[in-house]
């Protein structure tokens, strides 16, 4: 997977400032051992990944963590999280793993309850036997705060959240005397790829210091929220995914307050079916979906307060400072390589030195997921 090279010139979009240093109050609030994995039982749950099986090193303990956070409207909550502790006596890196989309009837394969089959039961454990300290955000909506609906593709919540697992993560090692390093890892792929990418921005603008990023690599993320919305309104082609972009909308109505009815957005029957379940069916085809004056606005980008709300989830144009390798599908059809060609373009603009593009050739949204894990794990393993 060669790099691809584009000329590097300047980007005239100021570099935002560092804020200051966050007070170190602790956010760890509960511990719970839910689980204690051997070697041989680890290598046993990816069978079918049988390079993923030889890469087990180290038994492994699974813990449920709970620590305060905050809601995207900023109000104080507490979440949930697994961690994943190797049984080794080494000074460990901690890895902080961020989970693709999971619709509210899949709460159960959320990281903290470590459910059998989940990713994090199988890769993600084997990932930790291999010598990593594993931070494993549910995110809001998931187990302890499930009562809250998830704030599905929205940047800030997610890198939030997953920085306050991270930090409790620590916390947690801290008091079990369990000996980590200052080295931190961040992988997800697909919703988590896009979570991914918000944390490692965050991190850099806000916990330089005490949660430096050594490493990252997002996997098929949705960077590049406005151009994605515009693709999606112009799109002639079948779209299978179209209920995953209803969510991301319905979730940028409610948390930057625009309050507009189904109505507005969807034509009938839709609007009616989708106000009585947000999760039914959706015809493929956007044209019979979306309401056409709402669809002319974003291709006109007339509607500023959805342009705003668009443009506030947009994590493609920054400069990372940390190495960082953008894994995606040339042919995923549910989140266009475009999303990580831009970001790449756009990092080498700002004169990022260590973004990577690795493109991953005719694979599609699930076919590359394997390919991404062992090569973003190859990939981390370098630092």
């Amino acid at each position: 997977m060669g790099l691809l090279g584009v000329p590097a010139c300047k980007s005239n979009t100021p570099e935002p400032a560092p804020e200051a240093p966050v007070a170190a109050e602790t956010v760890l609030t509960g511990s719970t051992l839910i689980a204690e994995v051997s070697a041989a039982d680890l290598a046993g749950r990816v069978q079918g990944v049988p390079l993923a099986g030889s890469l087990v090193r180290y038994p492994i303990k699974a813990y449920r963590l709970t620590y305060r956070t905050r809601t995207p409207e900023g109000t104080e909550t507490t979440a949930s999280g697994a961690v994943l502790v190797p049984v080794a006596t080494a000074a460990l890196p901690v890895l902080s793993y961020q989970h693709g989309t999971l619709e509210p009837r899949s709460e159960t394969q959320a990281p903290s309850y470590y459910a059998t089959g989940s990713d994090v039961w199988s890769v993600v454990s084997v990932l930790a036997s291999t010598g990593y300290v594993v931070s494993a955000p549910d995110y809001l909506g998931y187990g302890a705060s499930k009562a809250l609906p998830h704030p599905y593709e929205h940047a800030a919540s997610l890198a939030s959240a997953s920085a306050d697992m991270l930090r409790a993560t620590r916390e947690f090692c801290e008091r079990e005397k369990i000996t980590v390093n200052q080295k931190n890892f961040l992988l997800g792929y697909s919703e988590g790829g896009y979570a991914t990418m918000a944390l490692h921005k965050l991190l850099e603008e806000k916990y330089a210091a005490a949660l430096p990023v050594t490493a990252s690599a997002p996997g098929a993320g949705a960077y590049h929220k406005s151009a994605f919305a515009r693709y999606i309104l112009s799109a002639t082609q079948p779209l299978s995914f179209l209920s995953s972009y209803v969510w991301v909308l319905r979730t940028y109505d409610r948390i930057y307050a625009l309050n507009r009815p189904f109505s507005f957005y969807y034509q009938q029957p839709y609007a009616t079916q989708l106000q009585a379940d947000p999760f039914g069916p959706v015809p493929s085809q956007q044209a019979q979906l979306f309401a056409p004056a709402f669809r002319n606005a974003v291709l006109n980008n007339s509607d500023a307060p959805l342009a705003a709300a668009l443009a506030d989830n947009d994590i493609h144009d920054w400069k990372p400072r940390a190495p960082l390798a953008l894994f995606h599908g040339t042919a995923d059809d549910y989140v266009p390589f475009f999303n990580s060609q831009d970001a790449y373009d756009a990092m080498q603009k700002r004169g990022a030195t260590q973004v990577q593009l690795r493109p991953i050739q005719g694979g599609n949204h699930f076919t590359s997921a394997t390919t991404y894990t062992l090569g973003a794990y190859a990939f981390i393993s370098q630092f």
